[in-house]
């Protein structure tokens, strides 16, 4: 071993490292129960939580349960959820006509929700695919090869209606239609929704980490179909130019907060919208990123808490305002002691 020296630096960044005290004072950035979103689902009924097989610790919920769990996540300073539902097949049809029913189930549920805790903010799901037989988030042409853009754009107004009218602080159109975020802005204001703000899926990406949200929701792909090849409207993952117009596109037209998904592996483009935008940034750390890190620290790979937060960081890093992640609950828990 070598004798001890004392180089001659004037620099040296480990002194702010030295104790927790002082990482603490220069940390950057922080993860707080603020910036989350929490994705839960819904299902018809009054039996127990179904948990989701692909999903350590996520469950569908009825109506009453899912009452209590944002009764829980607000109670552990978590501002907001997302509902997605999951509906009986016997009430899906080709065009996904359940989503226009004034009494479907989400809508029973966020009616619930709001009267339940009305300080929570309820987050709606504005996309055809838990309602179609398809599993496409539209209307399919007259050929079935392609979802019909315009079309499916006028369910979308309607259906961003019925929510608003049931309450909801947000809408949040996922379907990636050229022009919805404008049409449904003006179907609210002429509704007299001024109120409801647009949170836009503006750059969601045709990705291979949605698998387990398709089983959450019991959309085609998750039965074994091979109906959904969503190409010709998600975005391709090679693109960041792309991402940037379709993002920058849905400002134009009105939306009040733009979202990135996934999260994890779109950093970059987190990052450069939010360099592009005074809007707040949203991100989506969807259901193949919770599942892979659960899967890897269920086999002793990772470590469960240090992976999730550490991913968690990096999207908040990346320059996300606000993450919709399903580790909402287990970090605000984390948080309170």
């Amino acid at each position: 071993m070598p004798e001890p020296i004392k180089l001659d630096l004037v620099q040296r960044p480990r002194r702010l490292r030295r104790t927790a005290g002082l990482r603490a004072l220069v940390s950057e950035t922080r993860v707080t129960a603020d910036d989350l979103i929490a994705p839960l689902f819904v299902v018809e009924g009054k039996g127990v939580p179904e948990e989701i097989g692909s999903m350590p610790g996520v469950y569908r919920l009825s109506v009453a349960d899912l009452v209590k769990e944002c009764r829980a996540l607000h109670k552990l300073g978590v501002r907001a959820v997302a509902l997605f539902p999951k509906l009986d097949k016997n009430l899906k049809t080709p065009r996904g006509a359940e989503a226009l029913n004034p009494d479907t189930l989400i809508l029973r549920a966020i009616r619930a929700v709001k009267k339940a805790v009305p300080e929570l903010l309820v987050v709606a799901d504005i996309a055809l695919d838990p309602y179609t037989t398809h599993g496409h988030d539209g209307v399919l042409t007259a050929a079935g090869d392609d979802v019909d853009n315009d079309t499916t754009v006028a369910a979308l107004a309607e259906m961003a209606v019925l929510h608003a009218e049931a309450g909801v602080d947000l809408v949040a159109p996922s379907d990636m239609m050229d022009g919805r975020v404008g049409e449904i802005r003006r179907a609210l204001d002429k509704a007299g929704h001024t109120g409801t703000a647009i949170l836009s899926y503006a750059a969601k990406f045709n990705s291979a980490y949605y698998g387990p949200f398709r089983e959450a929701v019991g959309s085609a792909q998750a039965a074994g179909t091979t109906l959904l090849g969503k190409h010709t409207y998600q975005l391709d993952p090679a693109n960041r130019r792309e991402a940037l117009k379709d993002a920058l596109l849905d400002e134009a037209e009105g939306a009040d907060i733009l979202m990135v998904k996934p999260a994890g592996a779109y950093l970059d483009i987190i990052r450069e919208l939010r360099e592009a935008t005074d809007l707040p940034v949203a991100a989506y750390q969807v259901s193949g990123e919770y599942s892979q890190i659960q899967a890897a620290a269920r086999l002793g790979w990772l470590d469960l808490r240090r992976t999730r937060d550490e991913s968690l960081l990096a999207i908040k890093r990346a320059g996300a305002d606000m993450i919709l992640t399903y580790f909402a609950r287990s970090v605000a828990q984390d948080l309170a002691g």
